[in-house]
């Protein structure tokens, strides 16, 4: 499976008063990095990929994080993005946040491929994922 890798700096505003990442911070940096592999893999920004399969998003139904080591603010982490798995119209997506080659947070999600179904904006359905997205996204 294609893996999406970002390098960041935790900056002053992800931290808690006591100076580590304030947990809420890291999924907001995980789904920035579901996004970004999603751009990578399909070539269009998410704007464009959303159009171009006529869909309305894949929200997040499950979500479960270990947090095995905390990481500061000026630390420079390597946050590692893909698919694991495909079914019909759901995907799950690990994140692995590392520190200087060591595991810091291991996030796993699932989401649902989804499509409005009439005028009504929350009228929204499952859809199956369409296969050249699989395909993209399951190269190596």
């Amino acid at each position: 499976m294609m893996v999406y890798t970002r390098n960041a700096r935790i900056e002053w505003g992800d931290c808690d008063p006591a100076g580590i990442v304030f947990f809420p911070r890291y999924f907001a940096m995980f789904d920035s990095c579901t996004t970004a592999l999603f751009s990578q893999a399909l070539g269009m920004s998410k704007y464009q990929f959303l159009r171009h399969h006529a869909f309305n998003g894949y929200p997040l139904v499950d979500t479960r994080a270990r947090f095995l080591k905390p990481c500061k603010y000026g630390d420079d982490v390597a946050i590692h993005t893909q698919v694991t798995a495909f079914r019909r119209s759901s995907f799950d997506v690990q994140h692995r946040l590392m520190l200087g080659g060591e595991l810091c947070v291991e996030c796993n999600d699932t989401r649902v491929w989804v499509k409005q179904m009439s005028a009504d904006p929350q009228d929204i359905k499952s859809a199956p994922i369409p296969q050249e997205v699989i395909a993209k996204l399951s190269a190596a």
